[in-house]
């Protein structure tokens, strides 16, 4: 499965891909320069239970650690991992 970050979409999003299908997304977008707020995660009922949340919500967290923003999340799955993940809090908007 491969994560690649979509801006050419409204919203913009990262997106998990299994070859050509689509098994989730998590939209998102910026508040203000720095700051990234996730508005939303699904995935595909084919894909339920095999982690294609979590592994968008860390390709998040991976791209915010290397370009240096961070993130606020809204959307309430996104905001549970970043509950239990306590290693991921250094990329957590406080907001």
């Amino acid at each position: 499965m491969n994560i690649i970050r979509s801006t050419n979409k409204t919203p913009e999003r990262f997106e998990a891909l299994d070859e050509e299908n689509v098994a989730g997304f998590m939209a998102y977008h910026w508040e203000q320069p720095g700051i990234m707020i996730i508005d939303h995660t699904e995935v595909n009922a084919a894909y339920g239970g095999q982690g294609v949340g979590k592994k968008l919500v860390m390709a998040a967290v991976t791209d915010a650690r290397e370009k240096g923003y961070k993130i606020f999340p809204v959307c309430e799955f996104a905001k549970s991992v970043f509950d239990r993940k306590h290693e991921i809090q250094d990329v957590l908007s406080k907001k």
